[in-house]
């Protein structure tokens, strides 16, 4: 009889034991000639050789399959453990899959050409109308680029405008303060990250997230770095942001020339920015339209009525 420990890594407990530990208790009824205890992410086995080896092969199969699809059902216990498993479908669109298992992909021409030069520069500019999936498929890059141990952290940052003098006026701590402009990517990544799993990563500092006055003088490495509503950005700021930049670091600038609330005396640092940077090895633009919109139907028309209004 021999005994092993293995370590579960970067999967969601919860998910993979299942609720009440019923996956747990399905694994140890497929193998009744092993003993198995699991103790938070650890797992000690012990018994027979033979079957040991086939244990520890099918619990790596089950691992990367939670990892992936955020989720571990019966049957694919039961598939994996059979030996059945259905080949994974090679939709190279995907970028990463949400909590629910479904998969995270471009949904228009101009959302694929945002993942290619993502994919070839490492600064990129993703400038479009709301619901144009700039935010989402961002982070989408991002968390596939963490699951894929091509980085260490992610770093999601949005200025706060129309803070000002009202934060301090805002309940709680600096934290609580902010949190409210910063929901918009808090909902993204509960999308895609089961909630355990975020947590985690949040406590670790894997996944930081902070207004964009907290970026002075810091230098970010091993990171994608997204940088949401950007056309709020002043020229001094959007500079500072771009030049955090480390070692092996992208960054992803998000903004909606159509909904600046800055005062109408202070240009948008988003707009300078690309006339300064456009052409620069390195750094891409992609311009999102009405017709990229995957919100509700009405956002489209909304959004079309008002660029009417305006030109008029």
């Amino acid at each position: 009889m021999i005994e092993k420990h293995i370590v579960l890594e970067d999967i969601d407990l919860v998910a993979f034991y299942g609720v009440k530990n019923i996956h747990l208790q399905m694994i140890k009824a497929l193998y009744p000639k092993l003993r198995i205890v699991a103790r938070g992410n650890v797992i000690k086995v012990m018994g027979d050789e033979e079957e040991m080896c086939a244990f520890e092969e099918n619990i790596d199969k089950m691992q990367k399959h939670c990892a992936k699809y955020n989720s571990l059902s019966e049957d694919a216990i039961l598939d994996i453990i059979k030996g059945t498993e259905a080949k994974a479908l090679n939709d190279s669109n995907v970028i990463c899959y949400s909590v629910t298992g479904k998969g995270i992909s471009p949904r228009s021409d101009n959302q694929k050409q945002l993942v290619n030069l993502f994919n070839q520069n490492d600064m990129l500019f993703a400038i479009g109308p709301a619901g144009s999936g700039k935010t989402y498929l961002s982070i989408a890059l991002a968390v596939r680029a963490l699951k894929n141990k091509e980085i260490r952290r992610i770093i999601l940052s949005r200025p706060a405008v129309e803070a000002g003098e009202k934060l301090g006026f805002l309940p709680g701590d600096m934290k609580e303060k902010i949190d409210p402009y910063l929901q918009p990517l808090y909902d993204a990544l509960q999308d895609m990250i089961p909630a355990q799993k975020l947590n985690e990563y949040m406590e670790q500092n894997i996944i930081q997230i902070a207004p964009l006055a907290f970026m002075r003088g810091r230098t970010l490495n091993d990171a994608i770095v997204i940088l949401d509503e950007a056309q709020n950005t002043t020229t001094q700021q959007i500079k500072m942001f771009l030049t955090r930049m480390g070692q092996n670091t992208k960054m992803i600038i998000n903004g909606d020339m159509t909904q600046i609330d800055l005062p109408h005396a202070v240009k948008s640092g988003l707009r300078e920015a690309r006339e300064i940077l456009e052409g620069i090895k390195g750094i891409g633009f992609v311009e999102l339209g009405e017709k990229d919109i995957v919100r509700h139907k009405l956002v489209t028309r909304i959004v079309n009525a008002y660029n009417k209004f305006e030109k008029k």
